[in-house]
């Protein structure tokens, strides 16, 4: 026997998945001084709301990352 391989030629397409069954797109935000960082919600004030509580206890770290996670889905045309 022996190996065979298939090649599949086509077009791919990639975009934001916003079928309905698609992941939420979420926010965070990350400490870029010590890398502490707020759990993922959906709404973007409440990793916001986080880093000035973060900066209030650590008055020190001024420098923030934003973390979106946004859901993709590729194809073949």
């Amino acid at each position: 026997m022996t190996a065979r391989t298939v090649f599949l030629f086509g077009t791919w397409t990639l975009q934001p998945d916003q079928e309905p069954d698609a992941e939420p797109l979420t926010y965070a935000m990350e400490c870029a001084v010590c890398g502490a960082a707020s759990e993922p919600s959906e709404d973007a004030s409440v990793a916001q709301s986080w880093t000035f509580k973060h900066a209030g206890r650590n008055p020190a770290h001024h420098t923030y990352r934003e973390l979106i996670t946004r859901p993709w889905r590729a194809w073949m045309r």
